[in-house]
């Protein structure tokens, strides 16, 4: 198993909303969701559209 941190996230209602929501579109979980979009947001070549 890879080494995880756990992390307490407090988030506004509306964007927790549209991270659900982007999360069911893409079939991820909420935390894998936010994990991809972190990753892409901070990948120097931009990164790809591919699920982690």
């Amino acid at each position: 198993m890879e080494d995880e941190k756990r992390i307490s996230l407090r988030l506004p209602t509306e964007l927790h909303a549209r991270l659900v929501e982007e999360a069911r579109t893409d079939r991820r979980s909420l935390n894998s969701e936010i994990i991809h979009l972190l990753e892409v947001a901070l990948d120097p070549m931009g990164g790809d559209d591919q699920s982690p």
